[in-house]
């Protein structure tokens, strides 16, 4: 029986380990079989307070995981297959074995979808994000590519022309799932050109990383080697939630929703960073909602113990 159960390892889920620590709770986190979350996959983050010249993605992963190991967390690499919180104590299902606890934080948070490129992943970071927010900052001055024709797309591109020399939306069809008013404002924008019906069939790079694109018209099928300096991908994230219904509500796109900062409808059972955040999606906004989740996990086991 554990206090405190942390399923995924992100900066959501180390920092409320970190502070249920502190907190006397012992806890336990099973990090999954990609420690560390999304961060791992980037380069450069120059977002995170604290560190006045940047850091690399699997650096403050580490240093987060080793700061989180030093005060005493136990760090599991498994994974949680099945989970059953119908009542106390909750329950998860580990190689077969039941694991009993109080409370439960669910940090798993959302894998950023794809065109699975075969250099895709080896581009990350070198030329390919999915995330205009975190790495916009380096294309400064440059040209790039946003793919997609939601919300998203249209967002990462109004971002990145506050920043970029040209920024140039690529998407598959003629017509746009985004909003009106967002396609007004990308239209209008004088820095955002469309590109359409195309799409991304090939990135082309060097050993310094991506060089640019090759486009695939997809009415003709006619391919256009289109030099570029950066490309984005903006049609979405896929919450990590599936594992937890029916014991938590999602919402359209499978994110987790929380109420009183991290709660789910299930007592002692907490979501925190991007499982429950469609908007943000911040290492240092998940490492808030951790803080935020360990000390209500923390309250709540102090009110089981006076009931």
């Amino acid at each position: 029986m554990y206090k405190v159960t942390i399923i995924g390892s992100g900066p959501a889920g180390l920092t409320a380990a970190i502070y249920a620590a502190r907190a006397g709770l012992e806890p336990v986190m099973f990090s999954g079989l990609q420690p560390g979350g999304q961060l791992t996959t980037t380069t450069d983050v120059e977002n995170f307070p604290g560190f006045s010249h940047g850091i690399l993605g699997p650096e403050l992963m580490d240093n987060m995981t080793q700061q989180a190991t030093r005060i005493g967390v136990r760090i599991f690499q498994k994974e949680v297959s099945r989970v059953d919180f119908s009542s106390q104590p909750l329950r998860m299902y580990v190689d077969g074995e039941e694991v009993l606890s109080q409370t439960v934080i669910i940090s798993t948070g959302a894998t950023a979808k794809t065109l699975n490129l075969p250099n895709e992943q080896a581009l990350m970071g070198r030329g390919i994000s999915t995330c205009a927010t975190c790495d916009g900052f380096f294309y400064r001055g440059k040209r790039v590519i946003v793919v997609g024709g939601g919300d998203s797309a249209m967002e990462e591109s109004l971002y990145l022309a506050n920043l970029c020399q040209e920024v140039i939306l690529v998407h598959r069809q003629d017509k746009f799932r985004a909003s009106m008013i967002m396609q007004e404002r990308v239209r209008r924008h004088p820095k955002i050109t469309l590109k359409i019906p195309f799409t991304v069939a090939e990135a082309l790079a060097d050993d310094k990383g991506l060089t640019g694109v090759m486009l695939k018209n997809t009415e003709t099928g006619e391919l256009e080697n289109f030099p570029i300096d950066g490309l984005f991908y903006g049609i979405g994230h896929s919450p990590n939630s599936s594992l937890f219904a029916p014991f938590v509500d999602v919402d359209d796109h499978g994110y987790i929703r929380v109420q009183n900062f991290t709660e789910t409808k299930t007592p002692g059972v907490f979501a925190a960073g991007d499982i429950a955040d469609p908007v943000f999606k911040q290492a240092i906004t998940a490492a808030g909602m951790g803080c935020q989740a360990a000390i209500q996990a923390a309250k709540f086991i102090e009110l089981m113990s006076e009931a």
